[in-house]
């Protein structure tokens, strides 16, 4: 997510108009069977200027190689925004049909909305479906809505525990495998220096808590069809999160404090954070970031709710979509397929910065034992292959997750310091509220 820049990292979404997140039920239905392009690569033969929108770091590099194998084709980057800056802008560019990019980078979370409101070009058109071996299960499952393919895969954030090695060392802590061993490792933590937490938690992240429901097993948001949607946030899974927690927080074990703010990054790299829970994109984030003692920081697994398990969950992630607005759409579909799929492409979007949704490099043994050096040197990205391939199954996100995310600040954030467990429940209530006004059959327990 995947990006590498810090505001979509926190996904804190600004409160979009209603109007431009609207999905009407008529809207949500499926598209007819497509009709499938022979070869969508033959469109690269012509004169083409793309328009890109996308925050990825570095991307451009990757971008010369595409033009430098098809020169008739001309690609201009953008920067349009990040997160819900760059949807509403693409929003208001599909109805008007112009003023938008021909390609677009699209976070996992809003791809439902945004294809099933029939604004993004379903590429199965243009064989897209014949990709799917080339991705993992879980990011696959993210592009794949409602019987389309709306986006090709480009980076994931399977979860992941960082800690600071010299900090438990020092306190003869070993990486806690389970989340039992982790609430003891807090403990010891907290008694070693009473200003020390084992981790934090970000009052206004929704997409973090989403992860940590994620990997209890919980499956609060489930689309039954185009106009019905079910919203469970006291499921088992999210409650079994919600209460450790809440239980580590109450304890002063775990720190609430805003992430990614000058002063949280402070904390980390102090010695004050002890670690952090956190998708497989943040080695780049802790190098560039507290460069002086990066060299500290390691990767494990993430703990597990039973022992022996290896059950993960995804934070973070992107895909390249097409735009229903783009005047060249055979063009745009054969770039987004190459950027996210051919061998090169892939290796350098990797080298820039991004983690690999593709199974052929996260199996690739030059890609497992590269030193990563935001982690003094460990080979972490065989932590991390190995918590993609544990990702657990049928997570999904709402058809409005924008709103959802945008309102988690306003629910669970003035919770998230006594019960979560509550803010959980205003947060359902609040979905809940929205989805019915808009139009959707919203069904909570």
């Amino acid at each position: 997510m995947t990006r590498a820049s810090i505001p979509s990292r926190r996904r804190l979404l600004a409160l979009v108009p209603a109007a431009a997140l609207a999905l009407t039920l008529t809207a949500c239905g499926s598209d007819a069977a497509p009709v499938v392009s022979a070869d969508p690569s033959a469109a690269l033969d012509t004169e083409t200027t793309l328009t890109f929108w996308t925050w990825a770091p570095n991307i451009e590099k990757t971008v010369a190689l595409f033009e430098k194998k098809y020169p008739k084709v001309k690609v201009n980057v953008v920067n349009a925004g990040q997160s819900a800056a760059e949807y509403t802008k693409l929003q208001t560019a599909v109805k008007a049909g112009s003023g938008g990019p021909d390609v677009a980078q699209v976070e996992y979370f809003a791809l439902p909305e945004l294809a099933l409101s029939k604004r993004l070009v379903n590429l199965k058109e243009y064989g897209a479906a014949a990709l799917e071996p080339k991705f993992t299960a879980s990011a696959w499952s993210q592009v794949a809505v409602a019987d389309g393919v709306y986006a090709v895969p480009q980076d994931t954030g399977p979860m992941a525990m960082f800690y600071n090695k010299k900090i438990l060392d020092e306190l003869k802590i070993e990486p806690p495998k389970t989340w039992a061993e982790f609430e003891t490792a807090a403990v010891k933590i907290k008694e070693s220096d009473p200003k020390r937490f084992i981790t934090s938690i970000d009052p206004g992240d929704a997409g973090g808590v989403d992860s940590l429901i994620w990997q209890a097993g919980g499956r609060p948001f489930q689309q039954k069809d185009a106009s019905s949607v079910s919203v469970n946030l006291q499921d088992p899974g999210a409650k079994k999160a919600a209460d450790m927690w809440t239980s580590l927080i109450n304890r002063k074990l775990v720190d609430t404090a805003p992430g990614w703010t000058n002063e949280w990054w402070q904390s980390m790299g102090s010695g004050q954070y002890a670690m952090w829970i956190i998708g497989a994109w943040a080695p780049g984030n802790i190098g560039s970031t507290i460069p002086e003692t990066a060299k500290d920081w390691r990767a494990a697994p993430i703990p597990q709710w039973n022992a022996g398990d290896t059950v993960s969950s995804e934070n973070g992630g992107s895909a390249v979509a097409v735009p229903t607005s783009s005047k060249n759409k055979a063009a745009a579909a054969a770039f987004a397929i190459w950027l996210n799929s051919d061998p090169e492409a892939v290796r350098s979007l990797s080298a820039n910065g991004l983690f690999p949704a593709t199974t052929e490099l996260l199996k690739d043994p030059a890609f497992l034992d590269q030193p990563v050096a935001g982690l003094g040197g460990q080979k972490a990205n065989q932590v991390f292959a190995d918590s993609s391939a544990g990702v657990g199954k049928g997570w999904q996100y709402l058809p409005y997750q924008l709103y959802a995310n945008s309102v988690f600040k306003d629910t669970v954030g003035p919770n998230i310091s006594t019960d979560i467990n509550t803010g959980l429940t205003a947060w359902q209530k609040r979905i809940t509220d929205y989805g019915n006004q808009q139009g959707f059959k919203v069904t909570a327990p």
